[in-house]
């Protein structure tokens, strides 16, 4: 049973005509920009292997940085609903892609590596078992298909 439904929205604008739009595959820019209302700008292109600039955020690092940071939110909000005090909270994600013989592809995987550090000794097991309940609990990883896995470390302040 749904509780409510939350809107989202943005506005991607693709930049990369350079005067003869999509004539030849070479010969446009992969470069956009994303805007959301009363929020900063996301500039972006393709990914350098698909003839995108490196020095831009493409949508295959977004994907990953959203499943983490979704991850990362569920959790804390976890930890803190728990009685455990997290003091730093890293993650170093990866995320693989295949890309097919036609050039179709898709992510057959996720894997988050966070490294949380918590005040209270007493709390490392619960903090380690609570990465499950988020990813249940996280919105991204909830709408995905592909297999999302959590490797997390927790240390001691």
């Amino acid at each position: 049973m749904m509780k409510g439904a939350h809107e989202y929205s943005s506005r991607l604008i693709w930049d990369g005509n350079t005067g003869d739009g999509t004539a030849t595959y070479a010969g446009y820019g992969r470069q956009y920009h994303i805007t959301f209302a009363g929020k900063p700008d996301i500039t972006g292109s393709a990914d350098p292997a698909f003839r995108g600039d490196a020095a831009k955020l493409n949508p295959e690092d977004l994907f990953v940085a959203s499943l983490s940071s979704c991850h990362m939110l569920s959790y804390l909000a976890l930890c803190s609903l728990k009685g455990i005090r997290v003091v730093a909270y890293e993650d170093d994600a990866k995320g693989t892609m295949a890309v097919d013989a036609d050039g179709g592809g898709r992510f057959i995987e996720v894997v988050l590596h966070p490294t949380v550090t918590i005040a209270e000794s007493q709390h490392v097991a619960l903090a380690l078992d609570l990465h499950d309940l988020a990813h249940d609990q996280c919105f991204i990883a909830n709408s995905c298909s592909i297999p999302i896995r959590h490797k997390p470390i927790v240390q001691i302040k």
